[in-house]
C-alpha cells in the first residue's frame, strides 16, 4: 500500500473512534511470576477496542452520565483535583484539548463506568499484555531490540511534548493501535498487580489484599517497558488519575 493511501485510511480510522477486533485465543509467557501458575499463561479469544477512548468520546459519555462530570463524581470514584482537569469545563473540551486525543486523568472507577455503558470492560492485565506483546509482522516481538528500542525512546519523551491523537501509528499484527506511544492504560484487575522483585517483601497485609491474581514476581527483568506499565499500575487507587494514563474497552466473546 502506498504511503499516502496508508496515512489516509488512518486519519479515517481516527475519525470514527474506536471499533473492536477480535483477538484470536493464545498462550505467552508474562513478564509477571505468579505464584501459582508454572508456564505459559493462556488467554482466550476476546475483543478490544482498536484505539483508546478519546476525548470525543468520553466527552458523549459524561454528558449522558453527568454523575461522572468534573465536580459531580464523588470523591471516592476520581480525585477531585485530578479529573478531567484539562478540559476547560466539566462538559467542554476546550481549544486547548482535541477531541482525537486518547482521554486521560481519568480514574479506573470511571473508565470501568464508561466502558460498562458500552456493554463493554476493561481488559484484564493478561489480555493487554498478551496483544501489547505485538508489533506489525509478529505476535510477539518482545526479543526484538527495534520492538524495545521504539518503545523506551517515547519513555525519553519529555513529558511537556503533549499527546497526539489516536490511530496515527500502524497498527500491529492484530490490527490494534497505540498500545505503545501515546498513552499508558488502565486494566480491569490493576490492583491486584502489588510487585516485589522478592515476593518475601511483601507483607501478610498485602497479600491478602491483593490474593486475587496471587503473589507476583517480576519474571524477565530485561523487559523494561512492559515492567515500567507494571509499576505505575500497581501504584495507583481506583480514584487516581494522571496526564499519560488512559484506557480502551475490551468484550468477552460468548
Amino acid at each position: 500500500m502506498r504511503p499516502a493511501v496508508l496515512a489516509l485510511g488512518l486519519l479515517v480510522a481516527a475519525a470514527q473512534g474506536s471499533g473492536y477486533q477480535r483477538i484470536p485465543a493464545g498462550e505467552y509467557h508474562s513478564v509477571l511470576k505468579y505464584e501459582d501458575l508454572k508456564g505459559n499463561r493462556a488467554v482466550t479469544a476476546f475483543e478490544l477496542n482498536t484505539q483508546p477512548v478519546t476525548n470525543g468520546e468520553f466527552l458523549k459519555f459524561v454528558k449522558l452520565h453527568r454523575e461522572w462530570q468534573r465536580g459531580r463524581a464523588l470523591p471516592l470514584y476520581a480525585e477531585p483535583n485530578g479529573y478531567l482537569s484539562h478540559w476547560q469545563t466539566p462538559a467542554s473540551l476546550g481549544s486547548e484539548v482535541s477531541a482525537q486525543q486518547p482521554v486521560t486523568r481519568v480514574s479506573w472507577f470511571a473508565a470501568t463506568a464508561y466502558c460498562e455503558a458500552q456493554g463493554a470492560r476493561l481488559p484484564t492485565w493478561s489480555e493487554w499484555e498478551y496483544v501489547a506483546a505485538a508489533d506489525e509482522t509478529h505476535r510477539d516481538a518482545r526479543q526484538e531490540s527495534a520492538w524495545r528500542e521504539q518503545i523506551l525512546a517515547w519513555y525519553a519523551q519529555s513529558a511537556g511534548a503533549g499527546l497526539g491523537v489516536v490511530g496515527r501509528r500502524a497498527p500491529n499484527v492484530y490490527g490494534i493501535h497505540d498500545l505503545h506511544g501515546l498513552v499508558w492504560e488502565w486494566t480491569e484487575d490493576y490492583s491486584a498487580m502489588l510487585v516485589s522483585a522478592d515476593n518475601r517483601s511483601q507483607s501478610e497485609a498485602d497479600r491478602a489484599r491483593f490474593c486475587g491474581a496471587g503473589a507476583l514476581a517480576v519474571d524477565d527483568r530485561e523487559n523494561y517497558p512492559v515492567m515500567m506499565r507494571v509499576a505505575l499500575l500497581s501504584s495507583l487507587r481506583g480514584a487516581d488519575s494522571t496526564s499519560s494514563l488512559g484506557f480502551r474497552c475490551a468484550r468477552s466473546l460468548k
